[in-house]
Order: structure tokens, then C-alpha cells, then sequence
């Protein structure tokens, strides 16, 4: 029985990635900041434990936690949306902390074992704003193009140990909280001179139109895990498969 492990667990894709790969019968390492009681399945396959992906003692102590797993998960992400004008630079890092060098540190952590083992696979969870380009969420999108970037070339180091390196690629989920728990960093939106901007971008979300599903990243996943014949770039949900096509015309 192979072994996964999933940062950003707690609600959102990284929550049906975990139940869905606990529902084929593997054994599921759930991580979080706070792990909850009670949100996947009680199964003896399962494990949830403690993560903060920006904290080296925390990445150090799941690792040893975690033992051997044959794939990694970096699904663990905040969300960021705001003129550039306005945006703090502490903000900025944070982003980039959670959704880059966490991404970074996290796949330095296992890839020893990984490498050793001549097997492993490793999934960065990254986003199709990175196919498309938008306003307003320009500071989120290059955390994610940054992941991208280094996981196309991390793949190039990591053939020669049989290890795989892919990025999963899902588009807008409204039906996660993900835009909810980044509203604190949602700043300068309603700034008179990007007013009119933000209207006409909020309001384009609003129409109906193919969007992303939790089940459609965690099938991606699934998919990227088990054939290897997967190409490197994998777009998760309707939307995000529409972009990808669109952007190699």
C-alpha cells in the first residue's frame, strides 16, 4: 500500500485530494497549521498531523513523522488580490513564503528519501492564472508562476533517480473558501483610481461559466500520480483546461 503525504488539508483541495485518495485504499498523511477532528473519513489508513509550511522546525518534525511516502502533495496556499500600488510588502512575502518557499522547502525535505529510494513522485498544486493573464492578482500569480518554473526544471534534475516532479493547474473554485480566508489580503480594491477595475473584474466572476470543482483537482491529481505518461503541466476544471488551450493558440 503506497503512502501519500498533502499539506493544505483543512478545507478545499488539498481536503478532497485526501479523501479521495483515502477512498483507492492508500494511506493518506493529512496536513495542516490546526489539525480538526472529524473532517475525513476515520480510516486506519489515514494520519493527520500538525504543518506550517513557512516553519523549518515544523517541515523537520512532520518529515519525521511522516517516515517513508511515495508521493508529496504541495497543495498548501494563501490567496492575494490587490492593485500592486497598494500592496504591502509584507503582505507580498507572506505570499510568496506560504506559496513559493514553502512549495521549496517542502520538496527539500523529502527529497532525500525520494532520491535514495530511485522513486517518488512530487505534485505542486499551482493555479491557471498562470496561463491567463489578469489584473489585480499579479503578486499571487507570480508566487504560482515561480512554483511552476522551478518544478519544470526540478523535473530535469530528478529523471536520472526515476523521481517525477509535476504541477497540477486548477481554475477558479467558488464553491472552496479559498477566496474567503484570503480576504485580509484583499487590499486597495477600493481605491478610487482601480475602483472601476476591480467592479469590472468581480463582476466577470459573477456570470455563469465553466469554473473549477475540489473532485476536478483531486482526479488531476490522481491522474499525475498514477500515469506516468502525464504531461508536466496538468490543468484541473473546465475553466482551467479552456485556458491551457486557449494559451497554445
Amino acid at each position: 500500500m503506497k503512502t501519500i503525504l498533502i499539506t493544505g488539508c483543512s478545507s478545499g483541495f488539498g481536503l478532497e485530494i485526501a479523501r479521495f485518495f483515502l477512498e483507492r485504499d492508500w494511506k493518506v498523511i493529512a496536513t495542516m497549521r490546526t489539525p480538526k477532528e472529524g473532517i475525513l473519513p476515520a480510516s486506519p489508513n489515514l494520519r493527520v498531523i500538525p504543518l506550517d509550511v513557512t516553519d523549518e522546525d515544523s517541515i523537520i518534525k512532520a518529515v519525521e513523522l511522516a517516515g517513508p511516502i511515495d508521493v508529496l502533495v504541495n497543495n498548501a496556499g494563501i490567496g492575494m488580490a490587490s492593485p500592486v500600488e497598494t500592496s504591502s510588502l509584507e503582505t507580498m512575502r507572506d505570499v510568496f513564503e506560504t506559496n513559493t518557499f514553502g512549495t521549496i522547502a517542502m520538496t527539500q525535505a523529502f527529497l532525500p528519501q525520494f532520491r535514495e529510494r530511485k522513486s517518488g513522485v512530487i505534485v505542486n498544486v499551482t493555479s491557471s492564472v498562470t496561463l491567463k493573464t489578469l489584473p489585480l492578482v499579479s503578486l499571487y500569480t507570480a508566487s504560482k508562476a515561480a512554483v511552476n518554473a522551478f518544478t519544470e526544471c526540478l523535473a530535469l534534475e530528478l529523471q536520472q533517480f526515476g523521481v517525477r516532479a509535476c504541477l497540477v493547474l486548477p481554475g477558479r473554485a467558488p464553491e472552496t473558501p479559498f477566496a474567503a480566508n484570503g480576504r485580509d489580503r484583499m487590499k486597495g480594491l477600493d481605491h478610487e483610481a482601480y475602483a472601476e477595475l476591480t467592479k469590472n473584474l468581480f463582476a466577470s466572476f459573477s456570470e455563469t461559466g465553466p469554473i473549477t470543482r475540489s473532485a476536478d483537482v483531486a482526479e488531476a491529481v490522481w491522474r499525475t500520480v498514477n500515469d506516468p505518461s502525464c504531461p508536466i503541466k496538468l490543468p484541473a476544471g473546465e475553466d482551467a483546461v479552456a485556458w491551457a488551450n486557449n494559451s497554445k493558440t
